[in-house]
C-alpha cells in the first residue's frame, strides 16, 4: 500500500542572528515581504500542495507566529466597523489556511536537525514534509506539489533541488552526488555540505524542502555533534542513505528560490515583490528610476 504525506513541519525556532537587532523581539520568519510575512508564503505553498496539518516548531520568543495564524476578534470587529471588508476577509482567511500544531523546541543541543526531532510526537510512523520557515521557492506547480508526485512514484525520501549556475556559489549549499533516474529526478548517493567549488560532486543543491521517513528521528537521536558542535539534518540523511534507505533529488521546474534568511537576498526579494504589487508597482518603479545610483 502506498504511503501518503499528511503532515508538514516548519522549523521556526532559530534566533535569526543575521538580522539583529531587528530580530531581537521579532521572529525572522515574520519579516515582511511587502505586506506578508515570509512564513506565510511557506504555509501557502504547503496548503496549495494539499496538506492541511502543519506543525510549526517554535521557541519562547516566537509568539508572534502563533498570533499571526490565529483569529484576532478585536481587530476583525474594528475592520468590520470601519468598512474595511477586504482587509477583514484577508486576516480571517489566514487563520483558516490550515490546522496548526505548535511545539516549542526544548533541547540542550543546537543544529537544524533538532527542530525536526521535536516533531516526533505528532508524526508517528509516517513520512512527513519539512520546509524551512525563513525561505521559500515560487514555482508552478508549487515545489512541494512537485515533490509529492515524485514521492508517490518512488516512495523514498525526497529533497528539493536547484541547479547552481556559478561555481563560486556552490560552497553556500549542500551539494548532492547524484545518479540520473529520469528527466529531473536523481538518486542521491550522498550530500556534501558546503563543499569547495573544486570539490563539489555536482552543481545540484539539495535544500529547502524535504520528504522524510519517520526513521529519521532515531537517526538524529544517535548522531554525534558535527560541524560547529551542532546536530545537522544532512548528517542524518547521509546516514540513512548509507544504511540503504533511498533518497531522491527533485529538480524543481519553473521555480525561483528566495533566500530570505540572508540580508541582501531578503532586500532583493522585497524589491522584486514590490515591483509586482498591483497597488503601487508603477509608483515604486518611478521612485527607483529617480534614485541617483
Amino acid at each position: 500500500m502506498k504511503k501518503e504525506i499528511k503532515k508538514a513541519v516548519i522549523p521556526a525556532a532559530g534566533w535569526g542572528t543575521r538580522f539583529l537587532p531587528q530580530t531581537k523581539a521579532m521572529p525572522k520568519e515574520m519579516l515582511p515581504v511587502v505586506d506578508k510575512p515570509v512564513i506565510q508564503y511557506v504555509v501557502e505553498e504547503i496548503v496549495k500542495s494539499g496538506i492541511k496539518d502543519i506543525v510549526i516548531i517554535t521557541g519562547w520568543q516566537k509568539r508572534a507566529i502563533e498570533d499571526h495564524f490565529d483569529r484576532s476578534f478585536e481587530l476583525e470587529k474594528y475592520l468590520h466597523s470601519v468598512g474595511k471588508i477586504k482587509e477583514l476577509s484577508e486576516i480571517k482567511e489566514i487563520a483558516s489556511l490550515a490546522n496548526f500544531i505548535y511545539i516549542r523546541q526544548k533541547s540542550d543541543f543546537y543544529g537544524n536537525a533538532i527542530p525536526v526531532l521535536m516533531a516526533e510526537p505528532v508524526i508517528d510512523d509516517q513520512f512527513f514534509a519539512v520546509l524551512w520557515g525563513d525561505e521559500f521557492i515560487e514555482a508552478n506547480p508549487p515545489r512541494l506539489s512537485q515533490m509529492l508526485k515524485v514521492f508517490e512514484k518512488y516512495q523514498g525520501g525526497i529533497i528539493s533541488a536547484v541547479e547552481i549556475e556559478t561555481k563560486d556559489k556552490l560552497s553556500r549549499y549542500g551539494i548532492a552526488e547524484i545518479e540520473l533516474v529520469e528527466e529531473n529526478i536523481f538518486k542521491i548517493k550522498k550530500i556534501v555540505e558546503k563543499p569547495l567549488p573544486e570539490e563539489a560532486p555536482s552543481n545540484l543543491a539539495t535544500h529547502g524542502a524535504y520528504i522524510l521517513p519517520s526513521e529519521i528521528f532515531k537517526t538524529i537521536k544517535n548522531l554525534k555533534p558535527g560541524k560547529g558542535g551542532e546536530i545537522w539534518l544532512v548528517d542524518a540523511i547521509n546516514q540513512l542513505i548509507k544504511e540503504g534507505f533511498p533518497f531522491y533529488a527533485c529538480k524543481i521546474k519553473n521555480g525561483k528560490y528566495y533566500d530570505t534568511g540572508n540580508k541582501l537576498e531578503y532586500l532583493k526579494t522585497v524589491i522584486e515583490f514590490a515591483l509586482r504589487h498591483p497597488e503601487f508597482s508603477e509608483e515604486f518603479k518611478k521612485f527607483l528610476k529617480g534614485l541617483k545610483i
